[in-house]
């Protein structure tokens, strides 16, 4: 059964960080890339990082660039996104997601955790 669990959202003070996990089991995690996509209530979903299966090729979107950075153990099927810096506007809920390849971009995201609340205060 193939899961993702996303932990270490919470609520933290405008300025502050945060660092989500995301654990994944029951599918071959080393070969398929990881991303971080987040929504907020009455927006659109918006991916925010996404790293390749080697851990070689990272993308961030301009909202966040410089801000986070995601990173992934294939030794422990983890990815972490590291979030400084937060500011209102970063509030929604985090899903980790896996792509369809080995690298961003390529292809559709096959399989969802069940995401993780942010909520950064003024």
């Amino acid at each position: 059964q193939v899961q993702l669990v996303e932990s270490g959202g919470g609520l933290v003070q405008s300025g502050g960080s945060l660092r989500l996990s995301c654990a994944a089991s029951g599918f071959s995690f080393d070969y398929y890339a990881i991303g971080w996509v987040r929504q907020a209530p009455g927006k659109e979903r918006e991916a925010v990082s996404c790293i390749s299966a080697s851990d070689t090729r990272t993308y961030y979107p301009d909202s966040v660039k410089g801000r986070f950075t995601i990173s992934r153990d294939n030794a422990n099927n983890t990815v972490y996104l590291q979030m400084n810096s937060l500011k209102p506007e970063d509030s929604a809920v985090y899903y980790c997601a896996a792509l369809g390849g080995s690298w961003c971009g390529e292809e559709e995201y096959i399989y969802w955790g069940q995401g993780t609340q942010v909520t950064v205060s003024t």
